[in-house]
Formats: C-alpha cells, sequence, structure tokens
C-alpha cells in the first residue's frame, strides 16, 4: 500500500520529520485501508481513509497558514505554552491524520476511538524531534482537535472546541466535500440526502479577501450542480464554522453552475 501525503512543509523542520515517520508507519496504512473496509464496503459511506485525512490535512495546513501569517489568530499551542507557529501546523496535520481512525471500530463516537488509537502512534511520530514535555503538550492538542471534530445530534451535547487548531481540524473536515468522495455510496444504490447534496458539490475553492472593512478574510467558494448541494452546507459545514470560535473569519458563497440544475435521480421511491 502506497499512500503519498503531499504536504507542503515550507522551512517547518519538525513536520517534514513527523511526516516522514507518517508515510512509513505500515500498520497505521493498514488502519486506514480498515476504517475504508467499515465505512465504504460494509456502511455505504464515503472515504474515510487515506485519500479523505490528506485533504483534510492540507486544508487545515492551508487556513491555519492564512490565519497567522495575516495575523488573525495566534495559535492556541503558542498562546497558552510558549511554543512555535511551527508546532501549531504539527497539531492541525496531525489532529486531521488521525480523525477518522475510529472508523476501524464503529461509526457511532468513532472520535472517542480515534483518540485512543492514536497515542500509540502519537509517540512514535513525535519521538525524537519533541522533548517528553513538549510531546506530553503536542499529544494534548492533537487529540483535543480529534475528539472535537465531529458535529453530534442535535439532541447531544456538543463537545466544546476550545482551541483554535481544533475548530480550523472541524472546518476542514466538513471542507472535503466536494463530488468525488459521494461517487462510491451513490454508485452501490445509497440514494439519500446526504448522498444526493454531496454529489451536487462540483467545486470548493478557499480564497483569501483583500480583508476591506467589513470584509471576512477568508472565503469559501462553493460550485454546485444542484440545490441539493445545500443541506451538505447548511447541516454540515455550517455548525462547524459556527463551533469553531472562528465564525468572524469565513465567508461562505454557494452558487450554482450553468443556466439549468443538473438531474441527479430520475426519481425517489420510499
Amino acid at each position: 500500500m502506497s499512500y503519498v501525503f503531499n504536504i507542503p512543509y515550507r522551512d517547518n523542520k519538525k513536520l517534514k520529520a513527523v511526516m516522514e515517520k507518517v508515510k512509513d508507519d505500515k500498520k497505521l496504512k493498514t488502519y486506514w485501508r480498515c476504517a475504508n473496509v467499515m465505512a465504504i464496503e460494509r456502511m455505504g459511506y464515503t472515504d474515510h481513509g487515506p485519500t479523505h485525512v490528506k485533504i483534510v490535512a492540507n486544508i487545515s495546513l492551508k487556513l491555519l497558514r492564512i490565519l497567522v501569517e495575516k495575523n488573525l489568530i495566534v495559535p492556541s499551542i503558542v498562546e497558552n505554552y510558549d511554543m512555535t507557529n511551527d508546532d501549531a501546523e504539527v497539531v492541525v496535520v496531525l489532529g486531521s491524520i488521525f480523525h477518522d481512525l475510529g472508523m476501524i471500530v464503529q461509526r457511532k463516537e468513532h472520535e472517542k476511538y480515534s483518540v485512543f488509537l492514536a497515542l500509540e502512534f502519537l509517540e512514535k511520530f513525535l519521538t525524537p524531534t519533541y522533548s517528553e514535555e513538549e510531546k506530553a503538550i503536542v499529544t494534548s492538542e492533537v487529540l483535543h482537535a480529534i475528539v472535537t471534530h465531529e458535529e453530534p445530534p442535535s439532541n447531544e451535547p456538543t463537545c466544546k472546541i476550545l482551541t483554535k487548531e481544533a475548530g480550523i481540524v472541524g472546518i476542514a473536515d466538513a471542507l472535503d466535500m466536494e463530488a468525488g468522495r459521494a461517487r462510491i455510496p451513490f454508485q452501490s444504490g445509497k440514494v439519500d440526502i446526504h448522498a444526493i447534496s454531496a454529489l451536487s458539490i462540483e467545486k470548493v475553492d478557499i480564497e483569501l479577501t483583500d480583508g476591506g472593512a467589513g470584509v471576512k478574510p477568508i472565503n469559501i467558494k462553493i460550485k454546485m450542480s444542484n440545490s441539493a448541494g445545500v443541506f451538505q452546507i447548511d447541516e454540515l459545514l455550517k455548525p462547524r464554522i459556527v463551533n469553531s470560535g472562528l465564525e468572524q473569519f469565513f465567508h461562505v458563497i454557494a452558487e450554482i453552475t450553468g443556466e439549468k440544475e443538473t438531474k441527479i435521480i430520475e426519481k425517489f421511491e420510499i
């Protein structure tokens, strides 16, 4: 199994050292395979394996860098522990990589299983780049990002997001919504509002605005082939942004491409 993670390290030597270990870990690669067997083959869900986590990791890193470079936020690991922006990058990337690992157990409360499964890998991947104290801090921040990434049903208490890095990981997870991810369950016969709305999302672009007065600095531009895609945005993306603690920085724009909506299904029967 060859899973390539094209993470733009820039000059972050810590991130590069950690990711070199991620790339070579056979057990983690096998767990990703197991996550997709459970999610796709047994449950008819979307990809929760290496492709998904790679996309989420790259989006997380992009969002963090925009917010930091524009002096919009100070990462929580910097603010609370006097660590660095490089360490915050390690946190969001590892949080993204491990957030769905618990799918190898089951879907319900998979984020809690992910936390336990991630511990072994964090110990391996953070050594020797970090001291024992630093490893404990980075592990704490990564585990928080993992366990808070999933938006619970409305009748359950929310696991409150308490760090900026965790908020970023949750938003990035929801932004992996382009149609390609939905085709597997749809082609296997899963026809519901989740599948149809996901198939309606053609493209997601993250753009930096000019930052003028009253203008939110990050535009999320979503192109849809069908208005059913609004469900994906309103039910999945919106709660992540609202609960992230970073809502003031994001403006979401969704538009239907073309003059006519694309027909996804001929009919729906119960």
